[in-house]
């Protein structure tokens, strides 16, 4: 019993000691509340993490413990809590604090928001995406290069890296709903600020290397299909234009294999040829359906040519790890790093020439025969 007693009484100095908002807070407790209820979700939505949590945070993702070869762990900022709840701070959260605040800290100074740093921290994992993309799949049109850097940087995957590294509780905001030109702000929109902000953040405090060692580690290792990202319109004609352009033979759809022609549910098997070489098969129930697929089979081997991981090289890779306030300082240390240019695909596929009133060939246009889905 007595261990007991001496472990609660040192539990309960130390929570004494640590820094936290009074509860009931006195506006709970004021006349004001026969006029407008007291509110403690509201209350507890206005408060900042603690900082605990922030610490906690960090550690939990490693933030300053250094990703690059050789360096070794820096030391976190001194005012680390105060850039922390900055960068979960969404700008929609002043709305919330002009609504409930109470008078008495209406004197007191406006919250930071992370609106510059979302701004930052979205243009570098747009830099980094793109150009992991067209280095790993160097004959992906623009269109689909497009749809994969949204499907790997993209909003919804922040917001699902923001519930994985635990912000939820910790990010401030508030649900605003669309008003004429003005954007609607979701859960969705406040969990990816967070997000963005803590990319900047460390390409600010530490480097552009950390930066984008970060958005690799957490984002660009994932495993995304870009298969269901591309459509084709009409994959026959688009592959017969492709095989000319690389100087290829014709062409020649082949019946591999059938069963129940005669039945309510046939199978056909068809492969697609360029003399000897087979370039895609496919299967369905009718020979123009099974075409249809071994044509879309033979584009897709050819747009998702993957670059192998030993090859792959990244223009970012030549940013000196140390510059983070002048990051083109120092030229001459971004020239030994021995980068070598990837392979310029070929990413799109045209055919029909035709002029402005679209005359020409069959299809009447100009125009990709690729379409990208919504990531």
């Amino acid at each position: 019993m007595a261990a007991i007693r001496a472990s609660s009484r040192r539990l309960l100095s130390t929570l004494s000691a640590m820094p936290h908002a009074p509860f009931p807070p006195p506006e709970a407790l004021s006349a004001a509340t026969a006029v407008k209820p007291f509110q403690p979700q509201v209350w507890a939505s206005l408060q900042p993490p603690p900082t605990s949590s922030l610490h906690a945070f960090a550690s939990r993702i490693r933030l300053f413990e250094s990703s690059l070869p050789g360096e070794p762990t820096k030391q976190p900022p001194a005012n680390l809590p105060e850039i922390l709840t900055q960068a979960l701070t969404h700008r929609s959260f002043l709305k919330l604090l002009a609504e409930h605040a109470s008078q008495e800290s209406s004197t007191m100074a406006t919250p930071r928001t992370n609106q510059e740093w979302e701004v930052l921290g979205n243009h570098l994992m747009g830099l980094f995406a793109a150009e992991f993309v067209h280095a790993s799949w160097p004959h992906l049109p623009t269109r689909i290069v497009k749809a994969a850097v949204s499907a790997y940087v993209g909003p919804q995957t922040c917001a699902d890296v923001a519930k994985e590294w635990g912000m939820g509780n910790m990010v401030r905001w508030t649900r605003i709903p669309k008003e004429g030109d003005q954007k609607a702000v979701t859960q969705q929109d406040a969990y990816a600020s967070a997000v963005r902000s803590i990319v900047a953040l460390t390409y600010q405090h530490l480097s552009i290397g950390h930066a984008r060692a970060l958005v690799h580690k957490y984002f660009l290792s994932r495993e995304v299909d870009l298969r269901p990202l591309i459509k084709f319109r009409n994959p026959t004609q688009a592959l017969q234009e492709t095989v000319k352009a690389f100087g290829r033979e014709k062409p020649v759809s082949r019946l591999l294999k059938e069963t129940g022609r005669y039945s309510i549910s046939p199978m056909y098997v068809v492969g697609v040829f360029s003399g000897a070489d087979k370039l895609g098969e496919g299967f369905g129930s009718s020979l123009r359906m099974a075409e249809f697929r071994a044509s879309e089979d033979a584009l897709r081997k050819l747009y998702l040519t993957k670059t192998p991981p030993h090859l792959l090289t990244l223009p970012t890779s030549t940013f000196d790890s140390t510059a983070s306030s002048e990051p083109f300082s120092g030229l001459s240390k971004w020239t030994t790093k021995g980068y070598t240019a990837g392979e310029l695909g070929e990413c799109e596929v045209l055919y029909g020439s035709s002029d402005k009133q679209m005359r020409g060939k069959p299809s009447g246009r100009v125009a990709s025969e690729v379409s990208a889905t919504p990531a």
